[in-house]
């Protein structure tokens, strides 16, 4: 495996426009529904719990998600067309109410040091799409919608190339920071074959997870979710995928 990497093509202007125009005709569409907070507390499975004040944090939190990602959307959806992606699993691209507040109380029981505004804040994956291609356009695919989101102002935070992996888990996930909102978000990019694996060993990572699991019970696991992956076709180029250079300066930001 060679150490070069592949970078974002030049995108053109003219490219970039077209297809935001194309994606704010088509609209960003309306936020995924999220359940109202109840006015105390919160519990969860597991003995989870929030306070009412820290429940009242995460609910604020959710409303300013939902208004962030009308934006955010309106640049994926460009980055997507652009590129000739499939937008996989559109509908949930807003995490739950219940699944943020799963998600953060696990994490101040696991470091009880920490406040829920600092957990709120490190929070990646809230707001969330997938882009999917064929394996022949997958490379190419990627390096342009990584450009576009750059190009109009989207600070890459991450970037995790998991396709030269010699076991477990193959794909690119990606966090990014909007512009406006500085709201965090994920993008991952996906083959057909890449996608199909995550969500088939989806259970089996989250039963390896659990506190309860054995440690035999997590080697069976974690080999059952290998030979899954290692049947995962690598495109060509993927594993040499880098980030996009960032832009001497975005393209003007528009009202979406």
């Amino acid at each position: 495996m060679t150490n070069s990497t592949t970078t974002a093509p030049t995108i053109g202007r003219g490219l970039l426009t077209a297809a935001l125009a194309t994606a704010l005709a088509l609209g960003a569409g309306p936020a995924a529904a999220a359940a109202s907070g109840d006015a105390g507390g919160w519990k969860g499975e597991g003995g989870l719990t929030l306070n009412a004040a820290d429940n009242a944090k995460v609910d604020t939190y959710v409303d300013r998600t939902k208004e962030a990602e009308r934006s955010i959307t309106v640049d994926v959806r460009a980055a997507a067309l652009a590129s000739g992606a499939e937008l996989v699993g559109f509908e949930h691209r807003l995490k739950s109410p219940d699944s943020l507040k799963r998600k953060v109380a696990t994490s101040l029981k696991e470091h009880p040091e920490q406040n829920v505004q600092g957990v709120l804040a490190r929070l990646s994956d809230a707001v969330r799409y997938t882009l999917q291609w064929q394996d022949a356009a997958y490379t190419d695919g990627v390096a342009t919608a990584s450009a576009v989101l750059s190009a109009w102002g989207n600070d890459n935070t991450k970037w995790s190339n998991t396709w030269g992996r010699s076991s477990g888990y193959k794909g690119l996930n990606t966090g990014w920071r909007a512009p406006r909102s500085g709201q965090l978000f994920e993008v991952q990019f996906h083959t057909p074959a890449s996608k199909h694996a995550q969500e088939v060993t989806h259970l089996l990572y989250e039963e390896q997870r659990l506190p309860s699991t054995t440690p035999a019970r997590k080697k069976e696991l974690q080999a059952r979710q290998d030979a899954m992956f290692a049947a995962v076709p690598v495109p060509q180029g993927a594993d040499r995928l880098g980030p996009p250079v960032s832009p001497a300066a975005p393209l003007p930001a528009l009202t979406h």
